[in-house]
């Protein structure tokens, strides 16, 4: 007998004998087998799917747990190797007109395949493959680090960074993306009492709420305290990109500056999964408001 099945065996044994020592109703086992027909046909699908359906039958046609677990991580594996094959697949899509590098980073890649194995939703799979894709033409565009956060994301909050980034704008250093949130005047004598000091851009008027800002925070995407550009001066002009659209902004009036959440280094490496998909309407507010302090021109 192995070594494995006479544990199996031992803790078949330990389990009957703690039944032994407790106070069983009689009617449970008929309780047990009347509730087996309540059993929910889409839950016994999952279940079975799953391989962990064995205490769903009838005592008569279970297999031995040892049998069953057996069953369930070979089922598991294939999965597994049926998800990374599919993401290979799709990642030629993404790489096929750019040549792969020739330095590759095995270690790197031996990770990826750890996390992204589980992922079976297609759509999060497209995205997995965009790294892989990103990986093999430009080595070290995602960190380690990068690929553990976005295990832990799931497919609404990949949802929710593509609509962060619909909304952000980027520096001409594409490292540094931000969320602009509004514009403020230093205060003086002249202006201390001016309405139009301050000017707000509503995010949430174009589906990024303070509830979608915190978990883009705690998935560490964002830096949740708000930043402030550097007091600018009138004439400077600032140079962003909003989805691809160069976007130039010229101070008409001094000591102005702009406020705005900031992605962190992770949420930018992330962000390059998102194609540039902008929001017209937000452009256009994101203009009227900065209008009363700046010259903003698109082209």
């Amino acid at each position: 007998m192995s070594r494995d099945k006479k544990e199996v065996i031992e803790h078949e044994q330990s389990i009957s004998i703690d039944k032994k020592d407790t106070v069983v109703d009689s009617n449970a086992t008929s309780q047990q087998h009347s509730s087996e027909a309540n059993i929910s046909p889409q839950f016994f699908k999952l279940a079975k799917s799953l391989a962990i359906d064995g205490a769903l039958l009838p005592e008569d046609k279970q297999m031995h747990l040892e049998e069953r677990t057996v069953k369930r991580t070979r089922l598991s594996q294939l999965r597994k190797q049926k998800n990374i094959e599919s993401i290979v697949l799709k990642t030629l899509t993404y790489c096929e007109n750019f040549e792969v590098a020739q330095s590759t980073d095995l270690d790197w890649f031996n990770r990826y395949i750890t996390l992204s194995e589980e992922v079976s939703n297609p759509t999060m799979q497209d995205l997995w493959a965009k790294i892989l894709a990103g990986e093999l033409t430009k080595p070290g565009s995602f960190s380690y680090k990068a690929l553990k956060v976005f295990r832990d994301m799931s497919i609404q909050d990949a949802k929710l960074l593509a609509k962060a980034c619909s909304l952000a704008v980027k520096d001409l250093n594409p490292k540094n993306i931000r969320l602009i949130t509004g514009v403020y005047q230093k205060p003086s004598l002249l202006n201390f009492l001016s309405k139009q000091r301050q000017k707000f851009c509503n995010l949430s008027h174009f589906g990024l709420n303070h509830t979608d800002l915190l978990t883009l925070a705690e998935n560490h995407l964002i830096y949740l305290q708000e930043s402030e550009s550097h007091l600018i001066n009138k004439d400077e002009t600032l140079q962003f990109i909003y989805n691809g659209v160069p976007l130039k902004i010229v101070a008409n009036k001094a000591d102005v500056n702009l406020q705005f959440y900031k992605f962190t280094p992770l949420g930018t490496e992330l962000a390059q999964l998102i194609g540039d998909k902008g929001n017209d309407g937000f452009l256009e507010h994101l203009k009227k408001q900065l209008s009363h302090y700046f010259v903003v021109t698109s082209d």
